[in-house]
């Protein structure tokens, strides 16, 4: 998927592709590498110099970025006297040999710019200054020796630390955040540039938690607003976030990242944000010889209205102007008159002419569809296989008492068993207690499976207590605790603890203490043991029909599915199951929890990415680990996902489109006629993406019609041929521009409105 992101990036107006690099899938075994397949930094930016573009590399090597352990492998945590992230020899002697031997590997390629490369920019540490104050005095000497160890790698380009205020002198401190236009307290220096490293798109999303919408209106305002106070390099966090495959997110995570980015999670243009940010770039770079005059004026126009102003001769002169009121303003700017959009910057980049507001949308709306291609909704379709609940006697770990899961597992699966066996001289009606600090923990008393219960991102510790039936003689016990991703943040993440801290038994008279009694360990499950999501492991178990009564959870599902013709995005609908883990052709497309639900009733993610780089022409292999007894394979089909519908909805108030206003010539003379002369005319353009065609107008009104693309109506000026030019501009056509001016409606039936037109249309 590579060239194609990198492609889409820079048609989206970026220069720079940002991308960690991740310690713990380079180095998961100490002094074993892998830069294989899907690992290839090298080959990574080599497309995106292929691309013409250039490469920020945030070598960490801590990341954070919700992914597990914050990139750190976990081996680290088994270093002797190892302390994370602080003034301590054993972490630094590590975090040194990693980060030298990364550098070495782009010196070796030529990667950077000072050797003619792509990378003009890399980062060590990340968001340090959340968790200094925890390290103190220790804090601020790992700071000053990272930033040293960082310099003396001789890279030939900057360093950065971002949310590091304190950045030694010898590195770039940057901002992280939404706003950072109006947070960020600058440079700590004045030879250093205004960087903003991470602009979040969106947010992460946690189970159990709706996604955060951010519009595009307010992501190109804070953009203007940083460059016009003098910033020199924005990266949107995400742009294209991705998918987190296989066990990679950190805790409670779910597997789609950052899906609400201006590339979605398949790569898919998220509309407007992607192309109202695109025409933020195109006129930024309208304005390019004037903002690196490095000449510079603000002027008051208001209470909260400024103009920063960026050269001084008449022909280089470029001006935004600002508006920070929730209200609109009318502003005097060079004896011009300028109305100001409620929260919004002008840009003007020849200080007359507005090119670009940040509250007025040019770009279409888009909308995502699935479409369901094949349904398994038959029991022919699907085997299971049932995990085996341990006994005490069949574990090979024993305890005297209850172990940590982390330091048990060492991060080789989610799953820990834990049992432990007592006599109980008559069969009675206890209840089972269980203080557990974790995210799932599923309880069996003699082999029956008695309940289960979670925590959640905010508030890890739980009970389980349930009502459990005793036998006359021996009784066993077994504990499941389930991980959903390592920790990835905070001060100490070597110490973080999971588990059971206490268990117990009330029969109605006394309470039966299980801490210091005999426990027995089991790693991972019989499935991940033998690998049954592959062809050869699936081969090693005894499979079976399935079965509609489910008894017990833990059921692995195996079914066969084709590829959906076409290239359209591929995904796994998993709506019907409830929490487990999916592959496909051993392939690990993630973890799902759909039964986790919101606070508004909803799952926090249905569908599953699956790169068709996983799939064969058919007969795919899926397998289904089901934790819960109430999962359902039958509802689970393959879709493919597509933009089905655009819409458009300009103003005559809006300037019009910036990509035709700018330069695509060397030719001077050209440059010249261009340089101030733009078309007046806003314009509604739709494009269908590749393959389709507009097939339907679904609304189409100029005048003032009622609502937006989301939801609407004929307003009280509409102009009744609007349907009819709108057909003929854009009918059976993949993309059509239509200009918002009474003319190409036939007359202006309301002449003292505002005029807007709003198209709806079919992509097929």
């Amino acid at each position: 998927m590579w060239p194609s992101l990198i492609a889409k990036a820079k048609s989206g107006g970026l220069d720079v592709i940002d991308t960690y690099v991740f310690w713990n899938i380079h180095e998961p075994q100490q002094g074993q590498f892998d830069f294989s397949g899907r690992r290839d930094i090298v080959k990574f930016i080599k497309e995106v110099q292929a691309h013409g573009l250039y490469v920020c590399l945030r070598i960490g090597p801590f990341i954070q970025g919700e992914w597990s352990y914050g990139g750190l492998p976990f081996w680290l945590h088994n270093v002797k006297g190892i302390v994370f992230r602080t003034d301590n020899e054993p972490f630094k002697y590590h975090m040194k040999r990693y980060a030298q031997m990364i550098v070495k590997l782009m010196k070796s390629e030529k990667l950077y710019a000072s050797q003619g490369g792509p990378i003009i920019l890399s980062q060590i540490e990340n968001e340090y200054g959340m968790i200094a104050r925890a390290f103190r005095q220790d804090g601020k000497s790992y700071v000053k020796w990272a930033a040293e160890m960082a310099v003396e790698l001789e890279t030939g380009v900057p360093w950065v630390m971002c949310k590091q205020d304190d950045a030694p002198d010898t590195v770039i401190n940057a901002c992280n955040g939404r706003k950072c236009g109006e947070t960020f307290k600058g440079p700590n220096s004045p030879n250093k540039p205004a960087i903003w490293t991470e602009n979040w798109t969106s947010f992460y999303q946690t189970y159990g938690e709706e996604p955060l919408i951010r519009s595009a209106e307010d992501i190109a305002f804070q953009v203007a607003l940083f460059i016009a106070k003098n910033g020199s390099f924005v990266n949107y966090y995400m742009y294209h976030g991705g998918t987190n495959f296989g066990r990679n997110a950190s805790q409670f995570v779910i597997t789609s990242y950052y899906d609400q980015a201006p590339l979605d999670e398949y790569g898919l243009l998220r509309q407007p944000k992607w192309g109202h940010l695109k025409e933020l770039h195109a006129a930024v770079k309208l304005c390019e010889k004037p903002l690196l005059s490095g000449l510079q004026t603000t002027i008051s126009l208001g209470k909260l209205q400024t103009a920063f102003v960026f050269g001084k001769k008449a022909n280089l002169c470029a001006a935004l102007l600002v508006n920070q009121d929730e209200c609109e303003a009318t502003v005097q700017f060079r004896n011009s008159s300028y109305l100001l959009s409620p929260k919004s910057i002008s840009v003007l980049p020849d200080c007359k002419n507005v090119a670009f507001n940040t509250a007025k949308v040019n770009a279409q709306y888009s909308t995502r569809t699935r479409e369901p291609r094949q349904k398994l909704s038959s029991s022919h379709m699907w085997e299971e296989f049932t995990e085996n609940v341990p006994s005490f006697s069949e574990t090979l770990i024993l305890s005297e008492s209850l172990l940590e899961h982390m330091n048990t597992t060492q991060d080789t699966s989610d799953y820990l068993w834990q049992t432990t066996r007592f006599q109980q001289p008559e069969g009675a009606q206890s209840v089972l207690k269980v203080n557990h600090l974790g995210h799932v923990l599923h309880g069996f008393v003699n082999g029956k499976f008695i309940g289960s219960t979670h925590g959640t991102f905010k508030a890890h510790r739980f009970l389980l207590e349930k009502n459990v039936s005793l036998n006359n003689g021996t009784n066993n016990i077994a504990l499941l605790s389930v991980m959903v991703g390592l920790p990835n943040s905070g001060a100490h993440l070597e110490r973080r603890a999971v588990g059971s801290r206490s268990v117990k038994i009330w029969n109605g008279k006394h309470s039966l203490y299980f801490n210091n009694y005999s426990w027995g360990y089991q790693v991972g499950l019989q499935g991940e043991k033998f690998h049954v999501y592959t062809e050869n492991g699936a081969a090693k178990v005894q499979w079976r029909k399935y079965r509609d009564s489910k008894s017990q959870p833990l059921t692995w599902y195996k079914a066969a599915f084709d590829t959906p013709e076409g290239t359209d995005p591929v995904a796994l609908n998993l709506g019907s199951m409830g929490k487990g883990e999916a592959w496909v052709n051993g392939q690990s497309i993630g973890r799902y929890w759909v039964s986790f639900h919101t606070s508004k009733g909803n799952p926090s993610q249905i569908w599953y990415h699956i790169p068709r780089s996983f799939l064969k022409p058919s007969s795919n292999l899926l397998v289904i680990l089901e934790e819960e007894r109430e999962g359902n394979p039958l509802g689970v089909t393959i879709d493919t996902v597509s933009v089905t519908e655009v819409c458009g909805h300009v103003s005559s108030s809006h300037p019009s489109p910036v990509i035709s206003q700018r330069r695509t010539g060397h030719n001077r003379k050209k440059q010249r006629h261009l340089k101030h002369q733009y078309d007046k005319r806003p314009k509604v353009q739709l494009q269908c993406p590749n393959g389709r065609k507009i097939s339907k107008v679904l609304f189409a009104s100029f005048g003032t019609p009622n609502g937006n693309c989301w939801s609407y109506s004929v307003g009280s000026c509409h102009s009744p041929k609007s349907l009819a030019v709108i057909q003929k501009a854009c009918l059976n056509k993949s993309r059509c521009s239509v200009p918002v001016w009474s003319k190409t409606f036939g007359g202006d039936s309301c002449p003292h409105a505002v005029k807007s037109l709003l198209v709806h249309a079919q992509c097929s």
